[in-house]
């Protein structure tokens, strides 16, 4: 699917490609359903990976941030293939009755992961928020959408460590500067 997308894939190029016969195919995946369910959740799974294992508290919480956008940003410059996979998959799920449910489940995983680390981070390095983190997670994911999907449009150029900086500045200036002490 990286390679060809999603409306040229069939279950007969992914099952030659993977040396194996229909029927092993259907008898992992009994519908088009479950195997573009499959692939959402492999590929989203990865990008919380990547996200999660760069999100270690750092000396500041600028840092931290920046850590986390850095290494999403590596994963989107060195697979966008892959990137570019993830906006099909939405866009065909979308369009294909009974499937939307598959976009907004991608989209709340999103969500989910960044109220997660943001939690996790609050209680690791004693911070308060100026926005709920509902609301943070969301904006989160639309602004990492869109940086993406601006990557893929555009192409790399020298503008992205600048806006990466610009990203977490931003981020780190929804911050108060510490939660008040326990009582």
């Amino acid at each position: 699917m990286t390679r060809d997308g999603v409306p040229r894939t069939t279950t007969r190029s992914i099952a030659a490609e993977a040396g194996v016969s229909l029927s092993v195919f259907h008898y992992c995946f009994d519908s088009k359903q479950a195997l573009i369910e499959s692939v959402i959740e492999t590929i989203t799974g990865h990008y919380v990976t990547v996200v999660k294992e760069a999100i270690r508290p750092k000396a500041t919480l600028r840092e931290t941030i920046g850590a986390g956008f850095q290494a999403y940003w590596d994963h989107v410059s060195a697979n966008p293939g892959e990137h570019m996979l993830t906006y099909e998959l939405t866009q065909y799920a979308l369009r294909q009755p009974g499937f939307e449910h598959l976009a907004r489940r991608q989209y709340e995983l999103y969500s989910d992961t960044y109220a997660e680390l943001i939690e996790q981070l609050r209680h690791s390095m004693n911070f308060e928020l100026r926005v709920p983190v509902p609301v943070l997670a969301r904006y989160l994911a639309a602004m990492t959408d869109g940086l993406t999907l601006n990557f893929l449009v555009l192409g790399d150029d020298a503008a992205w460590a600048d806006i990466l900086d610009t990203i977490t500045d931003h981020v780190a200036g929804l911050v108060r500067d510490e939660a008040p002490a326990a009582t």
